[in-house]
């Protein structure tokens, strides 16, 4: 385990509603996007429970457990506080995690996520361009990091990525923003964890 880990029972101690939450796996956005996250998610405490909420391709907004998350993607969510120099005195945890939970059950934003992707072709770019005007797609369906950058503009008053669009923020994007400051990556448990090698192992899973 490397000092930028921690097992989820440890991390939970520090982890704060409304901290962001940013996913590394190879996908279209993180091998043609801004850097290595390929999906953005909120993190919040529900009647005492650990949860991600979140707008994920092919589901929409939902809400999973985070040990389940975790558990079946081990090292590859990664932790930022937010607002964690507290240099944001406007900023709202609570209502920026309302703002996200109204969004469970949303569709998935395609055409929002097919137009980030094409910004990143050599051609397509000399003729569209990012912007930073957010009313533009007001009536749209967000993908993933724009529903968590509205969150966070929309109900927690504060807009990470003010040089972008929420429409054109990216899960790499996130991550360089001031606003944020990285925590560790999540491990499951380590019960977990073995519990799983033995469901591996009686062929439970594959």
């Amino acid at each position: 385990m490397r000092m930028s880990e921690k097992r989820l029972e440890d991390a939970l101690k520090s982890m704060k509603d409304g901290d962001l939450l940013l996913f590394r796996q190879k996908s279209l956005i993180s091998c043609l996007g801004r850097g290595s996250y390929s999906h953005a998610a909120m993190f919040a405490w529900w009647n005492g429970e650990p949860f991600c909420l979140e707008v994920l391709q092919g589901v929409g907004g939902r809400a999973i457990h985070l040990r389940q998350a975790v558990r079946e993607n081990p090292g590859q969510y990664d932790v930022f506080r937010a607002n964690h120099e507290e240099r944001w005195g406007s900023f709202d945890r609570q209502r920026c995690v309302q703002y996200m939970s109204c969004l469970m059950g949303c569709r998935y934003g395609y055409e929002g996520i097919l137009k980030v992707s094409l910004l990143h072709l050599p051609l397509v770019r000399l003729f569209l361009r990012a912007n930073t005007d957010d009313s533009s797609c007001a009536e749209e369906f967000p993908f993933c990091s724009q529903a968590v950058t509205m969150a966070y503009r929309l109900g927690g008053n504060v807009d990470p990525v003010p040089q972008l669009a929420d429409h054109y923020t990216e899960p790499s994007d996130l991550a360089r923003s001031p606003f944020f400051g990285f925590l560790f990556s999540l491990l499951p448990d380590k019960e977990e964890k073995e519990m799983e090698v033995i469901l591996y192992e009686a062929g439970y899973r594959k």
